[in-house]
């Protein structure tokens, strides 16, 4: 069944009495960049083309490009002019800028090039029946490196467009005299073969996919220069030293260790160093160990060994800090003692129960008839003298 156009109506095919343009009008009035920024290959280099002219692409086209290789189809990134009409354009020094960050020479850019058309559906097809051999090239070329018995292993094979190049990426320990099998390949497929030799990163950036996070394999998606990861940035994060959590699928330390290497590095040159005397609000102590991300460190006091955390903002200077345990306590001034004799004795008379009480009122009154008597036999005596 054929796709047949509906009809436009007349308002909407003049412009003057639509309120906005169409996008092929809107194509129409945009500039054409001067360069065009674009990655190609399996390990994804950019490149700065100009283009031959009257191109206008968005970003993510595919474009047909002649680069140092040969005719290769890449893929556009941006633009570096500000009339391209793209909101992701950025300008030329922003971009070198970044390429600078992110590795200055080492960075895979090149500029020894040129954009040439749009890729057509027949490219794309091309480019498809190209890939689609790789598998077999690769066993072919496995096959000829047993034969010609080199210690190497042939990881993968890059074709390009204009069929003028053909890659083949290997993994080897020691340098191979490899003309022989170049020799080989080059008769078996009539084009010219270049031999390049990767570690074990790059190899994970060829075949890898996905890494144990869920996300693609940073050196496969964006990441353009593979720097060596050490042991110390694992043990400065506090990672595990378990070899099988703290690596990718090349084997070797996770890239993403270094991201916040600058970070932890800022932040520890704040913490003092372990077995520093430093004070504290409860008295001076020693650094047992400290906290980078929190900013925390653990002294043990020199009083009572006990082991707190202090921010680093409240250290203070041992010589100078608060010594709680020498504070002077005055004591309290004595009560008199007949005060104090006689608050004992009315404590006891309230706390004494009713026989008790009985028993020393008889008490008294022995005690008073006693006194009676004596008086009275005083004064009998005085009578009688």
């Amino acid at each position: 069944m054929s796709i047949v156009p509906l009809p436009v109506f007349e308002e909407d095919a003049d412009p003057s009495r639509r309120d906005a343009l169409t996008l092929e009008e809107q194509l129409e009035k945009l500039e054409a960049p001067e360069t065009i920024v674009v990655k190609f290959g399996a390990l994804k280099l950019v490149g700065e083309y100009k283009q031959a002219g009257g191109i206008k692409a968005g970003c993510g086209s595919k474009l047909v490009a002649r680069t140092h290789r040969g005719t290769e189809l890449v893929e556009m990134l941006t633009t570096t002019c500000s009339n391209s009409g793209c909101g992701k354009s950025i300008g030329r020094d922003e971009m070198l800028e970044y390429i600078e960050n992110s590795g200055g020479k080492n960075y895979p850019f090149h500029t020894n090039g040129r954009v040439l058309r749009i890729a057509t559906t027949d490219d794309l097809g091309r480019m498809d029946s190209l890939r689609s051999r790789i598998d077999e090239q690769i066993r072919t070329s496995r096959s000829l490196v047993e034969e010609h018995h080199l210690a190497m292993k042939i990881v993968d094979v890059e074709p390009i467009l204009g069929e003028e190049l053909l890659t083949f990426y290997y993994l080897s320990e020691d340098r191979i005299d490899f003309r022989g099998l170049v020799t080989s390949l080059a008769s078996k497929y009539a084009t010219r073969i270049e031999m390049r030799q990767v570690g074990a990163r790059d190899e994970a950036r060829l075949v890898a996919d996905y890494e144990k996070c869920g996300q693609h394999c940073c050196c496969k998606n964006f990441l353009k220069v593979l720097s060596p990861v050490s042991m110390r940035t694992a043990k400065q994060q506090k990672q595990t030293l378990d070899p099988k959590k703290i690596s990718g699928r090349c084997g070797r330390l996770m890239c993403c260790l270094r991201y916040e290497d600058q970070t932890y590095r800022e932040l520890k040159k704040n913490l003092p160093h372990k077995k520093t005397r430093v004070g504290t609000e409860e008295g001076p102590g020693i650094v047992i160990d400290g906290k980078i991300l929190t900013q925390l460190v653990l002294v043990e006091l020199e009083n009572d060994k006990r082991r707190i955390a202090v921010p680093i903002e409240e250290l203070l200077d041992p010589e100078t800090c608060p010594r709680p345990w020498e504070e002077v306590h005055v004591p309290e001034e004595p009560k008199p003692k007949h005060n104090r004799n006689r608050n004992r004795s009315k404590k006891a008379k309230q706390n004494k129960s009713p026989d008790e009480k009985q028993g020393a009122e008889g008490k008294k009154k022995k005690k008073r008839r006693r006194r009676r008597r004596r008086k009275k036999q005083s004064d009998g005596n005085a009578d009688k003298s």
